[in-house]
């Protein structure tokens, strides 16, 4: 059981934790459930992503030792999941579908950064739930997309995860910190390359998008600098390699000058709009950082674009089991 997990062994005790939380994500499960088991490490990733204590707490509640709270939420399906705010619930997600998960991961995140005081300061764009932060304005005609981005599924190489944070906080609503200092991975709201300054970051999307620009912030540190030449590769259905990004052509080459970063440590890239029209995925390979630096820093991420209808997402042959009466 990730540490980050309560395990509920009484309805006084979930209570409590609804009172003294302000976001509480809970799994509903049957020790029966064979979705239950399957989802559980996913479950559990997220807890220990975005768990922050006395503000997002996640929990487990097995349904047949606290039937009396499965009655009260008229849990009929296992697993399930229940966000809740304040005490009250604003979202439920039903089945063992990580695609369904996703979108709560995507309300969490937002809920989270709530919890920690407030919406983000700036402008434009919507996520599920609220405003995004932008670090530099949008075109005319188009929209921050980021919440299209299929968190679970993104994947970042070469990161240090003893100095910064995973790579689900590129992609936080909120305003970055802009801290120097050194945190642990599970407060840092940064991501900073580890053996040297190249990083490979993943990024699928939940829609067919047309791209229109790529944002990126990042505040320089005497430790870690900001990215210089910049590799995007389009619909690659996983992550490049180091190696194999090498030997693959990229659908676009960019250099940032240090004139291209405002004064909220972003850079907004054009991207060849033509080259990008029908976007699935998107890998960002940062191949070097500012004054030949050893280390690359990045704080957040952001689509500019138009999104599409989301896909028809593949269904697992069996997303849950009914409840036994």
């Amino acid at each position: 059981m990730s540490s980050k997990v309560t395990h509920i062994t009484s309805a006084a005790q979930f209570d409590g934790l609804l009172k003294s939380s302000k976001v509480v994500i809970a799994d509903f499960f049957a020790t029966w459930c064979g979705p239950c088991k399957m989802i559980a490490p996913v479950f559990e990733k997220i807890a220990t992503q975005l768990g922050r204590e006395n503000a997002v707490t996640f929990v487990k509640i097995d349904t047949d030792a606290q039937k009396d709270i499965a009655s009260k939420y008229s849990i009929r399906v296992m697993p399930t999941f229940l966000l809740f705010r304040d005490g009250t619930e604003i979202e439920r997600v039903q089945g063992a579908d990580p695609r369904k998960l996703e979108s709560l991961v995507t309300k969490v995140a937002l809920e989270a950064h709530t919890a920690g005081g407030g919406a983000g300061e700036g402008s434009s764009g919507a996520s599920s739930g609220g405003p995004l932060w932008n670090g530099a304005s949008l075109p005319r005609g188009y929209s921050d997309i980021t919440d299209n981005v299929e968190v679970l599924r993104t994947e970042l190489l070469n990161v240090d995860d003893a100095a910064a944070g995973g790579v689900r906080v590129l992609f936080a609503p909120g305003k970055p910190s802009g801290k120097s200092e050194a945190l642990s991975a599970g407060a840092a709201d940064w991501v900073e390359s580890d053996t040297d300054e190249q990083l490979m970051l993943f990024i699928p999307l939940q829609t067919n998008a047309k791209l229109h620009t790529l944002q990126i912030t990042s505040h320089a540190t005497e430790d870690a600098a900001r990215p210089q030449l910049i590799k995007l590769y389009s619909n690659s259905p996983h992550n490049l390699g180091f190696d194999e990004a090498e030997d693959t052509l990229a659908t676009q080459e960019i250099t940032i000058k240090p004139t291209d970063w405002n004064d909220q440590a972003t850079a907004s890239i054009p991207l060849k709009f033509v080259k990008f029209q029908n976007i699935t995925s998107l890998v960002v390979f940062v191949v070097s950082a500012e004054d030949g630096a050893e280390k690359v820093r990045l704080d957040r991420v952001r689509l500019i674009g138009e999104a599409g209808e989301k896909r028809e997402m593949g269904k697992l042959e069996k997303i849950g089991d009914e409840q036994p009466e």
